[in-house]
């Protein structure tokens, strides 16, 4: 049998080829007579492999605001009843005080001063607390809220359950009528230290038993009451 060879009716320049690319396909021709390619569009991720990627991003972006910008810290105990009660969730400034100092009357978050005690902990038990933490859904284990009452150079003084600073008696509203406070001092703040008290100040254990905390270790400022909604509103 002899083979004949097959002669295209077409130059070379005029044969077409298929795509490189098995997502590009051919669009029509150009202006300038020349062939054109368009990508094609890529089939979405199935749904049951998009939904954990979507998770694992939404985690780990509510950590990053929560080392850097603003934490949701949640309230364990009674210590500042009645302007925040157990189980508020409050959202706290990491960069309040970046830009302006700390005042009298702010509540404020920062490193319990005794020191963490923390229990040994495998990699997936960190990783849960802190996203716990970063969603409000459990407290820090080594961080304090009360609310700053002397500033640093101030001399604190309690007598007859009135705080005096500087020898003038404080306002505070926010105090339950009737609060009892034991007396204490007078004792003069430090440099870069400063005094906090709970609200509910029978319950608290604050400045007057483990001293004026050093402005260091102040997490933030916390400035709303977020959760329960009926609760919303600022501090």
């Amino acid at each position: 049998m002899v083979n004949v060879p097959v002669v295209s009716d077409q130059s070379p320049d005029e044969v077409r080829s298929l795509p490189a690319d098995p997502y590009e396909e051919e669009a029509g021709a150009g202006a300038d007579g020349t062939k054109k390619r368009k990508k094609r569009k890529r089939d979405p991720l199935p749904f049951w492999l998009e939904l954990p990627l979507l998770i694992l991003v939404a985690l780990v972006v509510a950590v990053i605001i929560k080392t850097f910008l603003v934490q949701a810290f949640w309230i364990p105990s009674s210590s500042m009843e009645d302007t925040l009660q157990i189980n508020d969730r409050v959202l706290v400034n990491k960069l309040a005080y970046q830009f302006s100092d700390v005042s009298r009357g702010h509540i404020i978050v920062f490193d319990d001063p005794r020191g963490p005690v923390l229990e040994e902990e495998n990699f997936v038990t960190a990783v849960l607390r802190n996203v716990a933490e970063a969603i409000g859904l459990s407290a820090p284990r080594s961080e304090f809220i009360k609310r700053v009452v002397a500033l640093p150079g101030d001399t604190i003084e309690i007598s007859d359950s009135t705080v005096y600073i500087n020898n003038s008696a404080l306002s505070e509203p926010y105090l339950k009528p009737g609060s009892l406070m034991p007396d204490y001092g007078p004792e003069t703040v430090g440099p870069n230290h400063v005094f906090v008290m709970g609200d509910n100040r029978l319950q608290s254990q604050d400045s007057r038993f483990f001293g004026p905390i050093p402005t260091e270790d102040i997490v933030g400022r916390a400035f709303v009451i977020m959760w329960p909604p009926s609760r919303w509103g600022g501090l």
